[in-house]
């Protein structure tokens, strides 16, 4: 007897989740939530889904009750005897803790995999890991996509002349060369250091940038300063224009402001994390959106069809 399919979202993501159903073409299912006055909750399923396929989508950005939520729906559904349970997380939180750069910290990004697993999901469907490397994390199917299958195509609808790619620090370099060799265009790189957690100290441009319309590429942008200070400075150098994309918009503190008062024309990303208000309202920020992407996967998962053809930029790495 064939599986049934179900789609349910945590409550954070239910704006992009209702975009993934409406394009993979089924409804949402129906989630309540029993809420205690301490701010205890609980999830609840109200259908029946034994022997489902079920797609749990969540981003999980602070705060940690995102997660939490995940995990909980995640247990439900498995006490509820889905016949597999597959975890959309179209942002990843923690991922930035994948190493253990000082002593006595936590592998978060590990641990968090850990619980994942062992929480009883069977597949991980992501986008843009901070580090491709986080997959090894999981003992269990990933499937990770990448945002390129959208921006390359924004991208080339631009027809930038002089078109030069470039990554805010050299972390982003090997993404920034991935886009610079298929869109045939020039690489530069932005060198920084920070003088502490999300400020950045001194930065130079490597490369020249004058008269290019420079297009800067990262995964993350959280408080926006070494995104918009490597916009300013590459200005500065005589470019015609600047640009940047990112896949995950966290846009903290006064982020937003900083980016509409940057040397910026353009900030593109996705709606892996929902936007502020302030955020929707400012005109340089461009969103892209991931709902048909994901619909796409699941719709391939449930079918167990190759997912590579959403890979081709990437296998150019």
């Amino acid at each position: 007897m064939a599986s049934g399919i179900s789609l349910f979202s945590g409550r954070a993501t239910r704006y992009l989740s209702e975009k993934i159903a409406l394009s993979y073409g089924k409804k949402l299912g129906d989630v309540s939530y029993a809420v205690f006055s301490d701010g205890e909750f609980r999830p609840s399923f109200d259908e029946t889904i034994r022997g489902d396929e079920v797609f749990i989508i969540q981003s999980t950005f602070p705060p940690a009750e995102n997660l939490l939520e995940m995990f909980m729906m995640i247990d439900a559904a498995k006490r509820a005897s889905a016949r597999n349970i597959i975890a959309v997380i179209p942002y990843f939180g923690f991922a930035r803790q994948d190493r253990k750069d000082k002593p006595r910290v936590p592998i978060t990004s590990k641990l968090i995999a850990n619980l994942l697993t062992a929480s009883g999901i069977n597949r991980l469907i992501t986008m843009d890991l901070h580090a491709d490397q986080l997959q090894g994390y999981f003992d269990i199917p990933v499937d990770h996509l990448y945002a390129s299958t959208i921006f390359v195509p924004y991208l080339k609808s631009l027809n930038l002349a002089n078109l030069t790619m470039s990554s805010p620090d050299t972390g982003g370099t090997r993404r920034a060369g991935t886009y610079a060799k298929y869109l045939e265009a020039e690489l530069v790189i932005c060198f920084k250091q920070r003088s502490k957690p999300n400020q950045v100290g001194n930065m130079v441009v490597i490369g020249d940038v004058k008269d290019k319309n420079v297009v800067l590429v990262d995964d993350i942008i959280d408080t926006a300063g070494t995104i918009t200070k490597a916009a300013d400075l590459i200005m500065e150098q005589g470019a015609a224009s600047v640009r940047a994309m990112c896949t995950h918009a966290i846009l903290s503190g006064n982020a937003c402001k900083k980016v509409r008062e940057s040397a910026l024309t353009e900030l593109i990303v996705t709606d892996t994390i929902p936007l502020s208000e302030e955020s929707q309202q400012n005109k340089k920020i461009k969103v892209l959106s991931t709902a048909n992407l994901f619909a796409d996967v699941i719709n391939s998962v449930v079918n167990c069809e190759s997912i590579s053809s959403h890979f081709q930029f990437t296998s150019m790495q």
